[in-house]
């Protein structure tokens, strides 16, 4: 079994697994030292799956472990149970060392029914364990999924790793002493599992046990129960004479600055940075949102944090909630509002008006799958074009994109600076990938965050021909081109708003056919001189003939595949885009470098398309949308197919 996971585990990212044995002092079981592992949990969506990843992945990161997840979940509250559209799953990555991706394949696969074993199976490489429920797999239940016969008896297992455990039976037998109906004991079969796979990876269990007593606080009954089917799992896998080895990943102490640390998913950390954004700017965080798959996470954190200044809206619709947040921010506030697709759709007019009326406003779109509801659920990077034409006019906007879960919040602090500098609204792309995914974060020093405190005006700031002073709304900064901030109420600071073009300066309506155009070119301007780093580029040797350029997410799957083919001695060179509009100044000398150059993307080649006008170079693009992030091999192959020509 080692050398096969170990064989699998290599394809991840290209690192070596060591493969080390050390005897068990414990009953004589052998315990295997790997340096990675993949776990997928699989079930119905009612089945606890989420919450049994996430309890796992929490365990994994205070253990030390790097790691990445992946969960895959479906639209519907409460999907159809036993079917195949009602599969829910949770992929966690963990290692000794630096990791980018939730892994291509699990090296362990638990599926707790007949749906999660045939919605899997074909993900999960030969020689892998499989762990089953075999309390569900009842002929009826394997007839809803189209089984003929029973996998674990028709050989269709035959190289794989089977131990079949019943599961339900064995949480029924352990929570006997509580006195629940078989069906309340059997949906703590969860938690059973849980304690079984911390066994087999000698996970830490305090915290487990110390969130299920908060958990169920309120419920003291349902916590025993539920640390008890957990410590009943962990048991089985001592004493169980099927489970005879289980393994070491060490922590990766070597991968990490020094720091403190937590596990973060990329909503969270998006949350966070706004809050830091606001404290920074010493500006109080207005959020107007409504509630949206996979945005409305963003709302639910922000809606806890009342001692920060924050104050959360959730609107009626999502017209209400960017109006309400553009009204906000000519307040005087940090304003935000959250949402996806759809409702960046619904949106688009008031975010011609923030343009208009250039006040800083953050619109955080979280992509997913579309076009229309599309794949709620599901990621995608099918917004770029979008976010950057889809207004009326020539409405340019800012765009930025986090590229990790963690890096979400130091993406959100960018955003929120180049808002509140230039007075413009601004994107902020994440997707259903990174949001819902997590990966240890280093806990910033307060003292490491930039200084955001814009100037708010306070007087005249014109002086007419006569010598009298005045306030004009839309006397720009030189530097900047951005125009005064005056908040409402501030005497002698009076002017209009609204979406009809203003006049240069003085902000009077104006028809003047030049002073429009002068207004439309001074708004790009604005847009185009934001100062933002020049783009840096991986090349190890220099003498690289092909470069990688991406873009938001795929960052974790690019970043894989390159170190993969420079282990097998090729020469890659790779560049990520955080700003894309306006692109950094160096990447048109940056492609002009390389003679092939590779835009991979889960759209059907947005970036690629703006390259391509911009900078008149042969970008070829490799695209996938079918709601999933891009595997680390599939991209290598691509890539080295790119190298031979």
């Amino acid at each position: 079994m080692t050398s096969q996971v170990s064989s699998h585990a290599e394809q991840a990212d290209s690192a070596v697994v060591g493969g080390q044995r050390k005897p068990s002092g414990d009953g004589g079981k052998e315990v295997r030292r790997l340096d990675r592992v993949i776990i997928r949990f699989a079930g119905d969506s009612g089945d606890g799956m989420q919450l049994t990843g996430d309890r796992f992945t929490s365990e994994t990161a205070s253990f030390g472990n790097d790691l990445s997840t992946l969960p895959n979940f479906p639209a519907e509250i409460r999907a159809p149970a036993g079917t195949l559209p009602g599969v829910s799953s949770f992929q966690l990555h963990f290692a000794d060392h630096d990791i980018l991706t939730p892994g291509d394949a699990p090296n362990v696969l638990v599926a707790m029914n007949p749906a999660a074993l045939k919605a899997n199976i074909a993900d999960v490489p030969r020689g892998a364990e499989i762990i089953v429920n075999t309390d569900e797999f009842t002929k009826r239940a394997m007839q809803k999924v189209g089984y003929a016969s029973s996998p674990l008896e028709d050989g269709s297992l035959d190289g794989f790793h089977v131990h079949p455990v019943p599961l339900t039976t064995l949480t029924v037998e352990a929570l006997k002493e509580f006195e629940l109906s078989r069906k309340d004991a059997g949906r703590s079969k969860n938690m059973f599992a849980l304690g079984l796979l911390s066994w087999m990876y000698h996970r830490p269990t305090e915290g487990t046990e110390s969130f299920l007593k908060s958990k169920f606080a309120k419920k003291p009954d349902i916590a025993a129960a539920n640390i008890t089917a957990f410590r009943a799992g962990w048991n089985f896998g001592e004493t169980t004479e099927d489970f005879a080895v289980s393994y070491e990943v060490a922590p990766a102490a070597q991968a990490f600055p020094t720091g403190t640390y937590r596990n973060i998913s990329g909503n969270l950390a998006l949350s966070y940075g706004l809050v830091a954004a606001s404290r920074q700017a010493d500006l109080p965080l207005y959020l107007g949102s409504y509630p949206i798959t996979p945005a409305s996470d963003i709302l639910h954190e922000l809606s806890k944090h009342k001692n920060f200044g924050v104050r959360t809206f959730q609107a009626e619709d999502e017209i209400a909630g960017i109006g309400a947040a553009l009204g906000a921010a000519f307040g005087g506030s940090l304003a935000v509002t959250t949402t996806s697709g759809p409702g960046v759709a619904l949106k688009s007019e008031t975010i011609g008006l923030a343009v208009s009326l250039e006040l800083p406003l953050l619109v955080v779109d979280i992509q997913r799958g579309g076009p229309s509801t599309g794949l709620p659920t599901k990621t995608e990077q099918a917004d770029l074009l979008q976010a950057m034409y889809g207004r009326n006019g020539e409405a340019p906007v800012p765009i930025v994109a986090p590229r990790t879960p963690a890096d979400c919040f130091d993406a959100a602090l960018e955003a929120a600076r180049i808002a509140l500098t230039y007075r413009t609204p601004v994107f902020l792309l994440s997707d259903g990938y990174l949001a819902n995914g997590s990966e240890p974060w280093r806990i910033p020093e307060v003292d490491e965050l930039p200084d955001l405190r814009p100037q708010f005006a306070h007087g005249p700031n014109h002086t007419l021909d006569d010598g009298t002073e005045v306030f004009w709304p839309y006397k720009r900064d030189p530097r900047t081109l951005a125009r005064p901030w005056a908040v409402p109420g501030t005497p002698g600071l009076e002017h209009r708003i609204g979406g009809i073009e203003k006049q240069d300066g003085t902000g009077n309506i104006s028809y003047d056919p030049a002073n429009h155009d002068l207004m439309v070119r001074t708004r790009q301007a604005k847009v185009d001189g934001i100062d933002v780093p020049d783009l840096e580029v991986d090349d190890e040797s220099g003498a690289a003939e092909l470069l990688v350029l991406g873009w938001g997410s795929t960052y974790g799957p690019i970043t894989a595949a390159v170190r993969r083919l420079r282990n097998a001695g090729q020469q890659v060179a790779q560049a990520h885009l955080r700003h894309l509009n306006p692109l950094p100044g160096n990447l048109g000398e940056v492609l002009k470098r390389y003679p092939h150059v590779v835009v991979p993307e889960m759209n059907l080649g947005q970036l690629a398309t703006l390259i391509r006008a911009k900078y008149l170079v042969d970008a070829r693009s490799y695209t996938q949308v079918n709601g999933m992030p891009f595997k680390a091999e599939q991209l290598a192959t691509v890539l080295k197919e790119a190298l031979d020509g």
